[in-house]
């Protein structure tokens, strides 16, 4: 279980917020965030106590932490080559029992690099390599050990359709192998979920079983289903194969969202969209479009931005927002995309997100507008622990009093 970070109190003053709840609409204020005890306790005209850790953002601006809803941080290490590759369990092509936080790698460069992105919580996902990746988990960005850093986990559960599974030697070849291995699997579960509701049992589930104990889970609304898909016929099979179940479905990537924009916003379905910051580099992506964020959320349907992390670097996510609204995304709602989305999405919008009161003390000074280039984190406060501080080199946390130099 995610374990409770009690700390000091923290007064962030003097800044400009921007608070990105779910009724924000560009409003900035001049005020004070207050953090006690890890979590937000007041926003706006607040008095700091004598004992607050004071950090001075006067001249800039102060958002909530923002979330990446899409990564492989920590199962998927930079610059360790095969020995950081924990992402895909080729040997499971149906793996719902997999865990992707067991996978993680709490000193993947990647984690300081997001902080320095103002970026305080990202899903960390299982691969595209398995029809069913793995369960997936929501984490801080800071921490010195996976359950340090812990969020809520299980969130979701990882599925691919298209291109990447069917390269997997263990698993189907053809995409209607794939359909049919998903349809396989739930039908498990819900022969497995009736089977437990009718017989009790003291057994602990063999490792099929704990698969389709995990997928019952799905179906049951417990967890999210996070669907990789890029092309169009994908997406339209993963709107197909949800309706059948009638499992929750977010869709991840949306390459080819654009091209059937009326099946989506006919369903409302809320959209992960990304990378934008890479080359066509498969047939998949042949149709990747920069306009497709501004596309889905002119149609009214809620979206996220993702770097994919590793595929693009996690400090680029507040440039993929910036592009997208060089393409057409509406800038207040590219804010939205990095923040209160993301958060929604995933079911995390009580702890992550805004700036509100009860949420999670995580709190981002800006130099400037976040969606300029030239503007970067100055100080970034995760459960209201400084833990990224910006003086001319960026700097991170690693103890009590022990900061280290990027």
């Amino acid at each position: 279980m995610p374990r409770e970070h009690p700390t000091r109190t923290v007064a962030v003053v003097g800044g400009t917020l921007l608070r990105l709840t779910e009724d924000w609409h560009g409003e900035r204020e001049h005020g004070t965030v207050l953090v006690r005890d890890g979590r937000i306790a007041a926003v706006g005209e607040v008095a700091v106590p004598a004992d607050a850790e004071v950090v001075d953002a006067t001249g800039h601006l102060v958002l909530p932490g923002f979330v990446d809803a899409h990564t492989h941080l920590g199962v998927h290490s930079e610059g360790e080559g095969w020995h950081g590759a924990d992402v895909n369990e080729k040997g499971q092509p149906r793996g719902a029992r997999l865990r992707s936080w067991d996978g993680v790698d709490p000193a993947d460069r990647g984690f300081a690099d997001a902080l320095s992105a103002g970026v305080t919580t990202v899903a960390v996902l299982p691969g595209s390599a398995n029809v069913i990746g793995g369960q997936t988990a929501a984490l801080k960005t800071w921490g010195s050990t996976v359950d340090d850093m812990l969020l809520r986990a299980p969130i979701g559960v990882k599925s691919a359709l298209g291109e990447n599974p069917r390269k997997n030697d263990g698993g189907p070849s053809t995409r209607m192998g794939v359909a049919a291995s998903l349809r396989d699997s739930f039908a498990a579960a819900r022969r497995f979920a009736a089977q437990r509701a009718d017989e009790a049992s003291d057994l602990p589930p063999t490792g099929e079983e704990r698969d389709a104990e995990v997928l019952a889970r799905v179906l049951a609304g417990d967890l999210v289903w996070q669907q990789h898909a890029h092309r169009a016929d994908d997406i339209a099979t993963a709107v197909r194969l949800a309706e059948e179940f009638g499992y929750r479905l977010v869709l991840n990537h949306v390459t080819e969202g654009h091209r059937v924009l009326d099946l989506l916003a006919e369903r409302d379905l809320p959209a992960v969209v990304g990378p934008l910051l890479t080359s066509r580099s498969k047939p998949e992506l042949r149709h990747r479009s920069l306009t497709v964020p501004g596309l889905l959320a002119a149609a009214g349907l809620r979206i996220a931005l993702t770097t994919d992390h590793p595929v693009v670097p996690i400090q680029y996510l507040p440039l993929s927002a910036t592009i997208a609204v060089k393409e057409g995304l509406d800038r207040d709602e590219a804010l939205r995309a990095l923040t209160v989305n993301p958060a929604t999405i995933l079911g995390l919008a009580d702890r992550v997100g805004s700036l509100a009161p009860g949420l999670d003390g995580d709190v981002v000074v800006w130099s400037g507008d976040p969606l300029d280039v030239m503007s970067r984190a100055l100080h970034v406060v995760l459960r209201g622990r400084s833990v990224y501080r910006w003086d001319g080199a960026g700097q991170v946390a690693r103890g009590a009093g022990d900061w280290e130099t990027l």
